[in-house]
Order: C-alpha cells, then structure tokens, then sequence
C-alpha cells in the first residue's frame, strides 16, 4: 500500500518537474538559452494565486487566470532584461544574469509577502479518494497533476511539429538569417518562448499549491530538480523532459517512502549523474551534428 502512494505522489511530484522542465526544453529549442529563474517563476505562480484567491478574496478562476497571465508577463520581462541584452552580443551572461533576476524576485516576494509558510486551500485537496480495494487515498489533485502535464506536453509538442507557428519557432534557433527572410519576428518570437515557459512554470507552481505550502523560497529546489530533469531527459525533446520528469519524481517518492527524505537527494542526484554519464545528451535527446 505504501509503495502505491508512494507512486501516485511520486507522478504527481514528476509532473511538476516535468512542467518546468518544458519551460527549460522550449526556450533552449528556440533561441539556445535558458532561463535559470524558472523556479522563481512557479514560486510567483503560487504566490499570486494566493493572494489573489486568499488575501484579497476573488473567486480560484479569476485569481488562477490572472495569477497566470502576470507569469507570462515575467518571462517577457526575463528575456528583456536578462537574456537579449547579452545574447545580442553573443555573450553567456544571461546564465548569471537570469540566475540575479530570480533572486531579486525571490526577495522581493519575501519582503512583501513574508516568509511564513501558508496554505492554499483547494476543492480538489480536502477528502481523499480510494483507489480500488487497494485501500490507498489520494486527493483528486494528485490524479488531475499528472494528466494536465502529459496532455501540455502533448500540446506543446504538436505546436512546435505541426503548427506554422511552431516551425517558425524552431527555424529562428536553426537558421537566423534564413527566418530573417522569410519575414519571422525573430525577437517577438523568442519573446513569446520565455513568456510560455515562465507560463507553464506558473502552471506548475499552481497545481501544487494546495500540496505543498505557499512561500518565498519554494521555487528554488523545484527550479534545481526540474534543470537536472531537463538535461537529464534531453533538452531538446519534449516527450523526453516531461517522461525524465516522471521518472525522477517517482525514484524520489519511492526512496522517500523506503529509506526515509535524509537518502532522497543524494540517491536521486547520485542517479542523475550516472545516468549523464552513460548518456551524455539525455535519455530522450540527440547529439547535436555541427556542419564544418
């Protein structure tokens, strides 16, 4: 019974590594930058749908949809202030400097929102539900979690692969001055990457809410676990990011629940690190082939 708790938590927790780690998959597909603030990204998600829906009393819909949108706009601001300025010049400052931009949010929010932990209440996170005769509970939202992730990864892949949209996207990353010609927005397009990254962050940040308590610092391990998923699944494979992000949860469930939280990290970063070695690009990702 407790293995099968273990495994429900487990997909719910890959999920939301998995969410992130698309937000880290879409950006580098489409400009070969990433946005190390993410984890600040799903902790503002969290923090605006709290209070929105808690301190300020508006209906779950409306503070989510809003909650959501200010995401989005954050990404705009990630690649504007963060990421353009350097990879204009072709520098790799935009690692540091994204990193500085999450910091600088994760203490804003502290300041204004404090640093006490909180919880977001949520019909879907108030009585269990049993499975089978197996006799294990588990809250609607742990079963919803799982679904949302693997149905936005499916989006999300069926965008970049078939929409003319997304082959504009993926043509800016491949060949500038090619899109350049063919009239695509290079720099709104990039834009628009960071805005759905930050976006499915927020998404994350969201749904497991209700799980975890609401605070400043959330986002940080999150945003840690869901890069080493990234690049552990392939970043340029989205199946393969969200697949690596249920497996990594499922490994962390399980070894909590058999060895106890004190092994969880150093078994599950252990794991990464052999798994890199053996496959340098990922389980799911492709050497890259460069031209000469």
């Amino acid at each position: 019974m407790l293995w099968i708790s273990a495994l429900i938590s487990g997909l719910g927790l890959g999920s939301m590594y998995g969410l992130m780690a698309l937000g880290f998959h879409i950006t580098y597909t489409v400009s070969a930058t990433v946005n190390f603030a993410q984890g600040s990204s799903m902790m503002l998600g969290a923090v605006l749908t709290y209070t929105f829906a808690q301190t300020l009393g508006w209906p779950m819909a409306l503070a989510v949809l809003l909650a959501l949108a200010l995401c989005a706009l954050y990404g705009l601001a990630v690649e504007f202030l963060a990421v353009r300025p350097f990879a204009s010049r072709n520098s790799n400052a935009w690692l540091m400097a994204t990193v500085a931009l999450g910091i600088v949010l994760d203490n804003v929010v502290m300041l204004t929102f404090g640093t006490e932990p909180r919880s977001l209440p949520s019909p879907l996170a108030v009585s269990s539900v049993q499975i089978g005769d197996t006799g294990v509970g588990v809250y609607p939202l742990q079963l919803l979690i799982p679904v949302v992730g693997l149905a936005l990864a499916a989006l999300l892949h069926l965008v970049l692969r078939k929409s003319r949209w997304g082959v504009a996207m993926l043509a800016v990353v491949q060949n500038r001055d090619a899109a350049r010609l063919m009239a695509i927005p290079i720099r709104r397009t990039i834009a628009v990457a960071f805005a759905l990254s930050t976006l499915l962050a927020g998404i994350a940040g969201v749904l497991i809410a209700p799980l975890f308590n609401v605070q400043s610092d959330m986002g940080t391990v999150f945003g840690l676990k869901a890069f080493a998923v990234a690049i552990l699944g392939g970043l340029s494979s989205a199946w393969g990011v969200m697949i690596a992000g249920l497996i990594f949860g499922m490994v962390e469930a399980l070894v909590t629940a058999s060895l106890g939280s004190s092994y969880t990290q150093i078994i599950t970063f252990a794991l990464v690190i052999v798994l890199l070695a053996l496959r340098p690009d990922g389980l799911f990702g492709r050497a890259e082939v460069r031209k000469v």
